[in-house]
């Protein structure tokens, strides 16, 4: 080949090749164009579509989807827990579902119209159902108790669920009719596919609106993504009212008035109205009448009518106090099951009825943590039922510790909101059988004691009320083999005022403890006394004070000496 020939070859091949060079700038430049310069035209349908009744919660895909339309439409039990209401019960062995409010107590079964509310009968529209692993409930009982909208689109099949007093911002798609829709994109970007097209008038919910440029917004067809700010005007809101609450008689009768209460320690014989004698200040009184005797539920009664009729006769109201016996399988049985605790429950109302009470205490100790939420849940199941009677509803609840049978199955953040008052029982922190000697109720521990449970549980100190001993101990310690032997001894407060009468003895402040202490020798044995007195007992109301408690509550009066009730007067003050 000659090198004319040659030459022509490579003039050719370099022409072919910056033809295809410049086909491919071109396409770039067009790839260019269509994907960083001009917006996206492409559609896509959204992840769930095909999907049979999405349910959204706050424009978000839930993962639940109803069932049924209209009057029929069930809604999944999970969803329910997890948006609406999460304190609400399934038990399995009776396949039945328990609801409740403040005012409320719903009771159903699965595939059974018979219901109660409120422990009365109550025949429902539409039956629970079992569909596959879910339970799904009828959502028009549901929003009738809770007070939630659903709105369902009949071209997608969507539902949006809104809770009540949840409130959402409505925008309107810019433009009039005929003018070009505005796009819905999947993410803030004009680049991205286009999930749905506005038209002009279209009205949406906006739940974000942080970006200035974009808004992420939601159609009534459960359709959301993000459009252009400049493409919404702002119309108005979108507010689901909250159910008017109905102020408890706490709130009525209590709101700002510091309660002042004691214990009515009742063993075998009744106590003696007559020889109580003067109690300046007190409002309340709890008897320990009541108390859980058999797994059942059963509840046996000491109540008196005479000490009511006493009590009322000195102003004071009148909380009976059931426990659960202190016995901790007695209690695994006794709260196993929605028909044992309403029969404890409707026993208590028909006591509180018969005695004519003011408000139901409720103590129970000694409880595997095992069982923690059966407790809360008989507090929700009673706060309702007593509620609808005026009863005021209290708890006893100790300090925050270790303990698996006396702390530990306590939900005190739970348990604040189903009833009126938790009564920290702030003593015993050197119990009967402490290996060391010291206080029952240091003033710094009885402090930590309140501040755990209102920062660590969030709960409201007006709804505390405080708890304090009118009893000591009597430490005594002996020399055993090199080794310091501590025993106690409960005594009431005329015990100590005997001893130091008797022996002549002055005490000491012990500011660390912010109360008087002694100590003397007997028989060789050295006793070691923290007195509870005026001194001890006017820092605890000073301390309530501060904190903003509800009250004070005493354990017992029969420990007490007149001054005791003269120092827990001056709660009130």
């Amino acid at each position: 080949m000659d090198r004319r020939q040659r030459q022509r070859r490579v003039n050719k091949r370099g022409l072919l090749f910056r033809r295809l060079l410049g086909l491919l700038i071109v396409a770039a430049a067009a790839y260019w164009i269509v994907f960083f310069v001009l917006p996206n035209r492409l559609h896509i349908d959204p992840d769930w579509k095909g999907l049979e009744q999405p349910i959204f919660v706050k424009g978000e895909l839930t993962g639940f989807s109803a069932s049924g339309t209209g009057d029929s439409l069930l809604l999944p039990l999970p969803l329910l827990q997890k948006y609406v209401d999460s304190s609400i019960r399934y038990e399995e062995a009776t396949k039945s579902v328990i609801l409740s409010t403040d005012t409320s107590l719903l009771y159903m079964q699965e595939n059974s119209k018979d219901a109660s509310l409120n422990n009365k009968p109550l025949q429902l529209r539409l039956a629970p159902e079992e569909k596959g692993a879910l339970t799904y409930l009828p959502a028009d009982t549901l929003q009738d108790l809770y007070g939630f909208e659903v709105q369902e689109d009949t071209e997608t099949g969507a539902v949006l669920l809104m809770t009540a007093g949840e409130t959402v911002p409505l925008g309107k798609v810019k433009g009039e009719k005929g003018d070009k829709a505005k796009a819905l994109r999947s993410e803030a970007s004009i680049h991205a596919p286009i999930v749905a097209d506005m038209p002009p008038g279209a009205v949406v919910r906006i739940w974000n609106g942080d970006n200035k440029d974009w808004l992420y917004v939601q159609m009534s067809s459960g359709y959301t993504g993000y459009v252009q700010a400049s493409g919404i005007v702002l119309d108005g809101q979108k507010t689901v009212e909250q159910k008017p609450s109905t102020p408890s008689r706490a709130e009525r009768s209590w709101k700002g008035k510091p309660v002042n209460m004691f214990f009515e320690a009742v063993y075998e014989r009744k106590p003696d109205p007559d020889s109580i004698g003067k109690l300046p200040g007190v409002n309340v009184v709890s008897p320990t009448w009541f108390s859980i005797i058999d797994i059942n539920g059963n509840v046996r009664s000491k109540g008196d009518t005479t000490y009511v009729k006493w009590a009322h006769n000195q102003g004071m109201e009148v909380w009976g106090l059931l426990s659960n016996s202190f016995e901790s399988d007695l209690t695994t049985g006794a709260l196993s099951s929605y028909e044992k605790r309403m029969n404890t429950i409707v026993q208590m109302l028909e006591y509180a009825d018969l005695y004519e009470l003011d408000g139901i205490n409720i103590d129970f100790e000694n409880v595997y943590t095992k069982d923690g939420e059966n407790v809360t849940q008989f507090m929700r199941e009673l706060k309702p039922m007593a509620q609808a009677k005026n009863l005021i509803v209290s708890m006893d609840v100790t300090p925050k510790s270790n303990s698996e049978m006396w702390s530990l199955f306590l939900d005190r953040r739970a348990l604040a909101t189903v009833t009126d008052f938790l009564i920290v029982m702030a003593y015993d922190e050197h119990w009967a059988a402490s290996p060391i000697a010291g206080s029952v109720a240091s003033l710094p521990w009885v402090e930590s004691s309140l501040s755990r449970i209102i920062e660590e549980d969030g709960v409201a100190p007006e709804k505390l009320i405080l708890g304090v001993p009118l009893y000591t101990r009597i430490w005594s310690e002996t020399e055993v083999k090199g080794k310091t032997k501590v025993s106690s001894k409960a005594v009431g407060m005329k015990a100590v005022q005997k001893i130091l009468a008797d022996k002549k003895l002055k005490p000491t402040l012990d500011k660390d403890a912010g109360q008087n202490y002694i100590e003397y020798k007997e028989d060789g044995i050295l006793r070691k006394i923290w007195i509870e007195d005026k001194v001890s007992l006017k820092a605890r109301v000073e301390l309530a004070k501060s904190l903003g408690l509800g009250g004070i509550g005493a354990w017992n009066r029969s420990f007490a000496i007149q001054d005791a009730w003269e120092a827990l007067k001056e709660i009130q003050n």
